[in-house]
């Protein structure tokens, strides 16, 4: 994978990719990007950090998502997907929507946009998932709609009807059933 850094280009966001290409989010979700603006998930008031893992308890309800930007006119949209459901080893659901919310505008966090599709905590019953969140800056406000299911949902494809573009932000966390053990296997 050939990932070109402009001068705007960090330590942080090489590391970022990395760990998105590692775990094979870009692919399997997202083509290559660059980060620029900033994206910061919190469960219980603790920020979530690629790769960590979860439990589904620790899930249970909306997590506190805060957007970077400098225009609070500028409007962002948040995609939450699980490209492993039902299992990673028969992703046959792929991708997975567990939460959209569209018209967030910069520099505030999630509950100032609107809820496309409502939260839904991730509970995997076999392996590890990868749960995937995606932020998206938007060409207006109002200019994004919910999709009809959110089984097959396609994070590439909603990006292109909504003339969303790249990403400009993304993260992701493991989540495994309450009693698994045991870490991701790349090989």
């Amino acid at each position: 994978m050939n990932i070109r850094m402009d001068s705007k280009g960090s330590d942080e966001d090489l590391t970022t990719l990395d760990s998105l290409s590692m775990c094979r989010v870009l692919g399997d979700v997202l083509q290559p990007f660059l980060r620029s603006v900033s994206l910061r998930v919190y469960y219980s008031n603790k920020q979530v950090v690629n790769g960590a893992a979860l439990k589904p308890s620790a899930i249970a309800q909306p997590p506190r998502v805060q957007i970077g930007g400098s225009d609070m006119r500028t409007f962002y949209t948040l995609v939450m997907v699980d490209p492993d459901m039902p299992s990673p080893s028969n992703p046959c659901l792929r991708e997975y929507l567990h939460w959209l919310v569209a018209d967030i505008p910069a520099t505030t966090n999630a509950k100032f946009g609107k809820e496309l599709v409502c939260y839904e905590s991730p509970t995997p019953t076999m392996g590890i998932h990868r749960v995937v969140f995606v932020l998206y800056q938007q060409l207006g406000r109002d200019t994004v709609f919910p999709p009809t299911f959110r089984h097959h949902f396609n994070t590439g494809n909603f990006s292109r009807q909504h003339h969303l573009g790249l990403p400009v932000a993304a993260l992701y966390f493991n989540c495994q059933r309450e009693g698994g053990s045991g870490g991701r296997r790349f090989t």
